[in-house]
């Protein structure tokens, strides 16, 4: 039987730990696509020698952006690149939300078109940024139906969710369940009234100030990575993208929250929103739709009403 094929574009640090885990759980033959051909076919080729030592039977390639034909057929494609947000070394100043939007604009729409015409029938992952407007881009420039492309976020922030939880309770993060809604970061919509420590609720737990300064730093977990080591997170990132990529692989019908186009689901339509979607083998399977409260209610509606802000920058 042949195996799955994950074509990763972009080798960062994202893109390669992707590799790196999906290699490690055998999910997939690998290839890594980059502007930059050495670093994906060095990390592609390190990566490969690694596998006799942990008895793994895979094919990991890497090439340039001349290369796209490694990509033909893949059945899942994360889409890693862009350009990030940072200082122009002349003139110190930080480009314009507008121009980092259309900037990765460009690029992840020439992206999605080369995957696309290889690929007619992968699902796409989005995890460059700005993410729900990226995922916009891809579904527009690829011509996919829209549960074939998914953007990443709620998987991170639910991680981080939990995994402060955990380390507050001193408890097992298996014992964790819970998880955000809506746009990464500052927009993130944390759902306490749903979230649990092996049914117990958190706020039988944890007290009010206290879970309020977790939610915090859930919110600014990106944030607080890039203080510490000068650039943005990796390892968690790349974990909630594969954990998206297992589900679709293994058709295992996982609930993960997920940046997927709304059609008429929590009163939003024609945009990409986190909410709790069943991944499997056809992609987004089903949108589930929570209860929320007014305050809920009230937070996803900022969280909305800031990725209809970035979408209009588009031109669609």
């Amino acid at each position: 039987m042949a195996r799955n094929k994950v074509s990763i574009i972009g080798a960062g640090n994202v893109g390669a730990t992707c590799a790196h885990w999906i290699a490690t759980r055998e999910l997939a033959d690998v290839v890594l696509i980059d502007v930059l051909e050495g670093p994906a076919k060095g990390k592609a080729l390190d990566l490969f020698e690694a596998t006799p030592v942990f008895k793994l039977d895979l094919n990991i390639t890497g090439g340039g952006t001349d290369s796209y034909d490694l990509t033909a057929d893949s059945d899942v494609v994360i889409i890693t690149a862009g350009v990030p947000r940072k200082k122009d070394p002349v003139t110190g100043q930080f480009p314009s939300r507008d121009e980092l939007v259309k900037t990765n604009q460009k690029i992840v729409g020439e992206v999605a078109r080369e995957v696309a015409k290889r690929s007619p029938n992968a699902v796409l992952i989005i995890v460059s940024n700005p993410l729900d407007a990226m995922c916009h881009v891809a579904l527009n420039e690829s011509g996919f139906p829209s549960e074939r492309v998914i953007g990443q976020a709620g998987a991170l922030d639910t991680a981080r969710y939990k995994a402060f939880l955990a380390m507050e309770l001193g408890v097992s993060v298996r014992d964790i369940h819970g998880m955000v809604l809506g746009g990464h970061g500052d927009q993130m919509v944390p759902l306490p009234r749903h979230t649990s420590v092996a049914g117990i609720p958190i706020r039988e737990l944890v007290a009010e100030d206290k879970l309020q300064e977790i939610i915090e730093r859930t919110r600014k977990g990106g944030g607080e990575i890039v203080g510490l080591i000068g650039v943005s997170a990796w390892y968690a990132p790349a974990a909630g993208t594969v954990e998206m990529v297992e589900a679709i692989l293994r058709d295992q019908k996982r609930v993960i929250p997920s940046a997927v186009m709304l059609n008429g689901e929590y009163g939003y339509d024609g945009l990409y929103i986190g909410v709790p979607a069943v991944l499997g083998a056809a992609g987004v399977e089903k949108v589930i739709e929570m209860e929320l409260d007014e305050t809920e209610k009230e937070m996803l509606k900022i969280s909305a009403d800031a990725v209809q802000s970035v979408v209009g920058v588009l031109g669609y």
